[in-house]
Formats: C-alpha cells, structure tokens, sequence
C-alpha cells in the first residue's frame, strides 16, 4: 500500500463524499489529513478526513504543503 503524503490521491470511503476522489493537502497528525477534491472537480470539500476512511492511490499529483483549491486543480489538469 502507498504511503500516505502531501500530493497522495485517495478515495474516500466513509461519509456522504463516499466514492470520491480527493488529495491529501497536509498532514494533521497520524490518524488526520487535510484533504481537498478540489469541489469544482470531484465534489469534495476541502475538510479533515480520518486515514481509515481513505482508500489510498498510486497516483500523485506535485503540490506543495497547504496547496490552495486552484493550485491542487491545475496539477491535476496538468496530469491529463
């Protein structure tokens, strides 16, 4: 399994946001992270999301720490 980091892709597997794409931003501790979609892409609101309810992805998108909502957009736009 990849390892959770800044730029890792997930897919969010508890709450209403269920089955959606998101990004991991920044790391709050061991069992939190920052996520973002952004929610002009995926739906997903940039919010605290538990690493249990993440599925974790091969893909990574090149963002720095705490990438606002455009910048985690382009880079991903970047990668199609």
């Amino acid at each position: 399994m990849p390892a959770i980091e800044i730029g890792r892709v997930c897919v969010k597997t508890m709450g209403r946001e269920k089955g959606k794409r998101c990004v991991v931003v920044d790391m709050v501790d061991k069992s939190f992270v920052l996520v973002t979609g952004p929610r002009s892409i995926s739906g997903v609101k940039r919010r605290r999301a538990n690493v249990e309810h993440l599925r974790i992805l091969d893909e990574m998108v090149k963002i720095p720490r705490r990438a606002s909502d455009e910048e985690v957009a382009n880079a991903i736009k970047a990668l199609k």
